[in-house]
């Protein structure tokens, strides 16, 4: 039943339809100083008007005329008709005449003042200008007195689809994170169409997406662009290129389209572990080499960017963990190995170390894809250094009488080359620290001799530096101090400081005491004890 009260009313509707295009209806117009009534009127509108209505109207005012619509951009060999002027207070007998004044009179609109209809003499433009307010006045065709007051009326320009939509903001760039989920939002543009979004469909669009299928989608009203495939990854392919474009009429066929591009740029997260360009590492560093110095470099690679590709080195095992230290260049993203304590060719001639890098920063969504770490193996050979000779012991502390005799045997220093060459070594005394060559030594065995004689009462110790020397090559040279002590012996006999004189009494007995021969007596053998 509503079906067919719907195709009665579509028959009732469809001839009053195309009665109101080909034959413009007659409407009634306000004057000036009141509101109009039905300015977009149809026959329909005017059918609802009651009888008393009409005379009512016909009693405030005589003016009936015809809608006043023209349609934008037409042009023709003639001028083209867009309503006429009519008062009821006209018999017909032409003795009234109709004036036009307002916007455009004269310029775009023409009046018949005879029959009053009005021409446009220029093809219009809505998007300049919609509607022209006009004035409409009738006037005693000899006196050019008024018989009515003026009437204002607007002639509208109707609208047709004659302006493409266009994205004034274009072109476009986004980003979205790679690895989002379907649906994930990434921007949304806007296109403008310059005809009537109010009449018809000439404004009405709708987006789609001519290129960038199938990883991305548009809303057909919104224009928000979605990711239309998930876990998009950057590092197979990081920029798309989609092309957007607007069509008018509701996208219906005939609508008038305009297109932009939008660049979508994925930006990176952390979904690629570190992995190092090989698995096993061979350095080699000589035995002498300086504490700090760098070893070697190792590097893991990472696909990600920026601080998703930051990995921290660390040596987890190995026999060398006490000698080496791993630290990590930020600039270069890879691990310098560095020597924190000394090598010894002759004590161990290899090592092997066990390497770990690990990303920084680590996102838990993408914790499946761990761990975010890998490992390399590194070998480490120490080189053979020519070193200088080591003595037996850091310093020498030897003792000899005063009276030893000359080129008598005072002590020996030992040495030898760490060297697996071993070379011979050839000793000396630095002169420097025996100016009077007091002493010797032999350069083959190390023995130390006497060379002038000694005196414990003028000097008690003799420090000289002994210095070794590898003949091999002369370059190689360590040195070591010897501290000599001079022994007393009993050298010196005694004597007296001074003469001494001694007084005696006329009347002295024998055997008695003096007593200052006693006391000097006394000083002489204290002296003798002390300083022998």
């Amino acid at each position: 039943m509503p079906e067919r009260l719907a195709e009665m009313l579509l028959d009732l509707w469809t001839p009053l339809i195309i009665l109101w295009i080909t034959l413009p209806p007659c409407i009634y117009t306000a004057p000036m100083n009141q509101s109009p009534v039905l300015m977009s009127g149809s026959p329909l509108e005017l059918n609802s008007l009651s009888e008393e209505q009409r005379i009512l109207n016909r009693s405030k005012r005589g003016w009936v005329w015809n809608q006043m619509f023209v349609l934008e951009e037409f042009s023709g060999p003639e001028p083209i008709l867009v309503g006429r002027l009519h008062t009821d207070l006209d018999p017909g007998s032409k003795k009234i005449k109709y004036i036009l004044s307002g916007d455009g009179a004269g310029t775009i609109f023409q009046i018949n003042d005879i029959t009053g209809d009005i021409h446009a003499i220029k093809r219009l433009d809505r998007e300049e200008k919609a509607e022209y307010t006009l004035t409409a006045q009738a006037v005693d065709w000899e006196t050019n007195k008024p018989l009515e007051p003026p009437s204002e009326f607007i002639i509208k320009v109707q609208d047709i689809n004659d302006n493409a939509p266009e994205f004034l903001n274009g072109p476009y760039h986004a980003t979205v994170p790679e690895m989002s989920i379907l649906g994930t939002s990434v921007t949304n543009v806007t296109a403008t169409d310059a005809d009537d979004p109010v009449y018809g469909n000439s404004a009405k669009l709708v987006y789609s997406i001519l290129e960038g299928q199938p990883y991305f989608s548009i809303e057909p009203e919104t224009a928000i662009i979605k990711t239309a495939l998930p876990n998009m990854d950057r590092e197979a392919k990081e920029e798309y290129l989609v092309v957007i474009q607007a069509k008018d009429m509701g996208g219906h066929s005939g609508g008038l389209s305009g297109t932009t591009t939008l660049t979508v740029t994925l930006t990176d997260v952390n979904d690629n572990p570190p992995k190092f360009a090989q698995s096993l590492y061979h350095f080699s560093v000589p035995e002498d080499v300086v504490l700090g110095t760098a070893i070697g470099r190792v590097k893991a690679n990472d696909q990600d960017i920026g601080e998703n590709a930051q990995s921290s080195y660390d040596i987890i095992d190995g026999d060398g963990t006490a000698l080496f230290e791993i630290t990590s260049d930020a600039q270069a993203q890879d691990g310098i190995i560095r020597l924190r304590k000394p090598l010894d060719f002759e004590t161990k001639k290899s090592y092997t170390l066990k390497v770990e890098a690990a990303n920084v920063h680590t996102d838990p969504r993408f914790s499946s894809r761990g761990p975010f770490k890998d490992t390399a193996t590194v070998k480490i050979v120490v080189e053979d250094a020519d070193e200088p000779p080591v003595f037996s012991s850091p310093t020498y502390l030897l003792e000899v009488h005063e009276n030893a005799a000359l080129n008598s045997v005072i002590g020996q220093v030992t040495a030898r080359d760490p060297d697996i060459t071993s070379s011979p070594i050839r000793f000396s005394i630095d002169r420097h620290t025996d100016l009077e060559r007091q002493f010797n030594v032999n350069a083959d065995d190390g023995k130390i001799t006497l060379a002038t004689p000694l005196d414990r009462e003028l000097s008690v110790w003799h420090n000289i530096t002994i210095i070794a020397t590898e003949i091999r090559n002369h370059s190689q040279i360590s040195r070591v101090p010897v501290a000599i002590k001079v022994l007393d012996v009993n050298d010196n006999a005694p004597e007296f400081a001074s003469e001494y004189e001694a007084f005696l009494c006329e009347n002295g007995k024998p055997g008695q005491v003096n007593i200052s021969m006693l006391l000097m007596l006394n000083m002489f053998v204290y002296n003798c004890l002390i300083f022998d």
